[in-house]
Parts: structure tokens; sequence; C-alpha cells
């Protein structure tokens, strides 16, 4: 059984995605460990800022305004690039909560501040094993941030 799992995709500026956990095996759990962008378009253009985010809530959470104060709020990531005469690189930061432990399915929103083009994302996750209380309180605490 492999010890991580590595969820990537491409996804529109400004929509939301499922990832699924639903077939998840009982017993076992995640952890985000790792949460990446990579624009797809203008990559030789004059600049790019994008920003992404993971929840394990009900809806989504505007990844340009992120609230730290959200349980629901697993990982965070702004990706920006420019090419100007007074300025020339790339800086990128991500907040990731990895003890938090996933369950269900979570949201992933991105957005692409500059251009709105669709935007490449890979989450990374490790596979960790539960107890059955351990599973049962990691599934309520999850629900509960879902229906709180």
């Amino acid at each position: 059984m492999p010890e991580e799992l590595i969820m990537r995709g491409k996804t529109a500026s400004g929509t939301t995605e499922t990832l699924n956990f639903g077939g998840r095996t009982p017993g076992y759990g995640y952890h985000l460990t790792d949460f990446q962008l990579y624009p797809s378009a203008s990559l030789g253009g004059s600049a790019a800022e994008l920003v992404g985010s993971i929840t394990a809530d009900d809806s989504a959470m505007d990844p340009a305004n992120p609230d730290f104060d959200s349980p629901g709020l697993i990982g965070n990531f702004a990706y920006m690039w420019s090419v100007h005469s007074y300025v020339d690189g790339m800086t990128y930061q991500s907040v990731i909560n990895d003890l938090f432990v996933i369950t269900q399915d979570l949201i992933l929103m991105v957005t692409d501040v500059t251009n709105a083009s669709p935007i490449n994302w890979q989450a990374r996750f490790k596979k960790v094993k539960l107890s059955q209380s351990a599973e049962a309180v990691a599934n309520f605490n999850q629900f509960s941030i879902y229906d709180g």
C-alpha cells in the first residue's frame, strides 16, 4: 500500500474542485504535506500571481484572502513571478496544517490574479494508520468543521 498519495490537476481560475477521499481505506487517514501551484499560461510573460487554498469545510476559502482562524483551512499557497526592470524573480509561500487528519473530501480553490488562466496544482498527502478511536475523533472533527 503506498504511503503517499499525490493529487494533481489543472483547474480554471476562480473555481473549486473536490479532492475526493471517499474511496479511502478504513483505519487510515492522511496529512497534507505539500501543496504547489504552477502557471499554465504566460510562462514567458512578464508576470504571474497565483493563489490556492485547500479546505476541509463545506465551502471553499478565497485563497487571495485567507482566514487563518478558520479550523477548516489546511493549506494555502501564493506564487508570484515578475520580470520587470525593477524586480526580477519568483517568490512563493506555502502554509500547511500538516497535523490535520483528513478522513473526508476536501475543497481546492485556485485563482490566477494576473491572467485568469487555468492553474496547474499538485498536493501530496501522507497516509497515517489510525486506531478506531483516533479515526472516530478525526471523522468527528472534520464533520464538525463541515457542519459548523
